[in-house]
């Protein structure tokens, strides 16, 4: 069977060929087998099948009960782990890459066969147990991690349909588990922060975006508590105001550079989209939790309009004293004890950050159309004066 996997991912057309020969059939069912090397072969010879062949998944469901072995195959790949972390003795190269190929067999499915998505719902308390309790690397987001938080992206993570008894229990998304509500999102919290911290740019962007995803999923169904918790984790504190935001090394911090980074386009925009929809998706709260410096160039992206009510000096309304910069987000007797020069000298690193900020907000407003502004960053590129350090 490994030869054969091998053919069928160099060689496309013989996917087809296998599919014409009716072997498909026989794969399906012989998913069924709870030996992880058969596993761990046919997930990724029907993998190769969702690419480019006219197999219907759908037919193979109902025939072979497909979503059900690998619903199994899930379940049983979650019960090797218990509260503290896979067994080394328990688990081999072996146990870790036949969940890997079955997950990815699974996003595919949910992908292209959306119609298929409520047959993995016996999947999702499984694959919560798999992001709860697999051990982490030091870069969080690397198989199989990035797998689990990617098969739980496209099933419906809702709360089922609830009783219309009036002694029914008051039913959740298994995201929000009864015993502690905050469990699950504090993990996704945890494994986002130590990514943001730990993954080199270049993988950043495709590593981070689905999880980010899922967390502006979770915000979503989260009740009025659990939404205000996500908020104190995840928006700047009163600490951070000691300096503009996004200065120091929070999490609220590595969120807003992301925000504003040009190299990151899809992780910029689906943290943009956090923030906002943390903010309850109002432009006032927005620009009040992250300062106007970096709500502006998301606002006009999108088209939102801003009345403005928050760019005053203001008051966020704690005990402390809480005077806010509304640009910058900083407290204002913060920058009152500076010295009279009116700002600390920028290093060369915070020259960078703010270069980048102003590039992705010149762009982001000239996308738009409204007006017709010239990116001075990008002039400067085109009319050599800037110069390459080696």
């Amino acid at each position: 069977m490994i030869p054969l996997s091998n053919v069928l991912l160099l060689n496309e057309s013989s996917r087809q060929i296998f599919a014409d020969l009716g072997f498909v059939s026989k794969a399906a069912e012989r998913l069924k087998s709870e030996n992880r090397d058969d596993e761990f072969l046919i997930s990724r010879t029907l993998l190769l099948l969702t690419y480019k062949t006219n197999v219907n998944f759908e037919e193979l469901t109902e025939r072979h009960d497909l979503t059900g072995s690998i619903n199994e195959h899930i379940a049983r790949h979650a019960k090797h782990l218990d509260k503290k972390g896979r067994s080394e003795s328990q688990s081999g190269p072996m146990e870790e890459a036949a969940m890997v190929e079955t997950l990815k067999l699974m996003f595919n499915i949910t992908h292209y066969y959306p119609s298929l998505i409520a047959r993995f719902q016996p999947a999702i308390e499984p694959l919560i147990d798999l992001l709860l309790h697999s051990p982490l690397p030091t870069t969080p987001l690397q198989p199989p991690i990035t797998y689990i938080i990617n098969a739980l992206l496209n099933l419906d993570l809702a709360p089922a349909s609830q009783s219309s008894e009036p002694s029914s229990e008051v039913v959740t998304s298994p995201l929000f588990p009864p015993a502690n509500q905050t469990k699950v999102v504090d993990r996704m919290i945890f494994i986002f922060n130590g990514a943001l911290k730990d993954t080199p740019d270049r993988d950043l962007d495709a590593a981070a975006a689905p999880l980010c995803t899922l967390l502006r999923r979770a915000y979503e169904l989260a009740d009025l508590e659990t939404k205000a918790w996500m908020r104190r984790k995840l928006l700047p504190h009163e600490e951070d105001r000691n300096q503009p935001l996004g200065k120091g090394e929070s999490l609220s911090s590595r969120l807003l550079r992301l925000s504003c980074s040009p190299g990151l386009p899809t992780l910029r925009e689906n943290v943009s989209c956090l923030l906002f929809e943390l903010s309850d998706k109002d432009a006032d709260t927005f620009v009040r939790n992250i300062g106007y410096g970096y709500a502006s160039g998301f606002l006009a992206s999108h088209g939102i309009e801003f009345l403005g009510n928050a760019t005053g000096a203001r008051n966020l309304g704690s005990e402390v004293e809480t005077s806010i910069n509304p640009v910058t987000g900083q407290r204002l007797s913060a920058e009152e004890g500076r010295d009279g020069s009116g700002g600390q000298e920028m290093s060369e690193e915070e020259k960078e950050r703010e270069a980048e900020r102003l590039f992705v907000l010149f762009e982001r407003l000239r996308a738009t159309g409204v007006v017709d502004v010239v990116n001075p960053v990008q002039k400067a590129v085109d009319e050599g004066r800037f110069e390459e350090v080696p």
